[in-house]
């Protein structure tokens, strides 16, 4: 079911590998979450981020151009109160402790549990709300 809240929230994919990116389009959208656009590097994250303001980010760590943690850092210096969620493969452990500490409020880990992905969504969501 979904939360009629989460409607008017808007999402902003981030990640190079079109798959992905389609395989999170289609989860976030079945919460009834709006996404608002999609970038394939940290440089084209920075630029929409800053364009569309969307309630989300879902960040990759690792692209081409830009990485994740440095198009996270520029969001959250622009706008500390971004919500980003990175996206990273098993084994970029560190590499996670370091996008919390940057200010990411969540990480998911490649292959998708769907579970996982919506509860971290939702946990953000209701971060941002206070």
């Amino acid at each position: 079911m979904i939360d009629p809240q989460l409607v008017s929230k808007s999402v902003l994919i981030v990640d190079d590998a079109r798959i992905i990116r389609n395989i999170l389009r289609a989860l976030i959208q079945k919460m009834g979450l709006k996404v608002v656009g999609e970038a394939v590097n940290g440089s084209e994250a920075i630029r929409l981020y800053d364009e569309l303001r969307p309630d989300l980010v879902t960040m990759d760590i690792t692209m081409p151009v830009v990485d994740g943690l440095t198009a996270t850092k520029s969001i959250l210096g622009s706008d500390p109160r971004a919500n980003i969620i990175m996206v990273t493969s098993v084994g970029q452990e560190s590499v996670m402790k370091e996008a919390i500490l940057l200010g990411a409020r969540d990480f998911i880990v490649k292959p998708f549990n769907e579970d996982r992905i919506k509860s971290a969504i939702l946990r953000v969501l209701q971060l941002s709300k206070s």
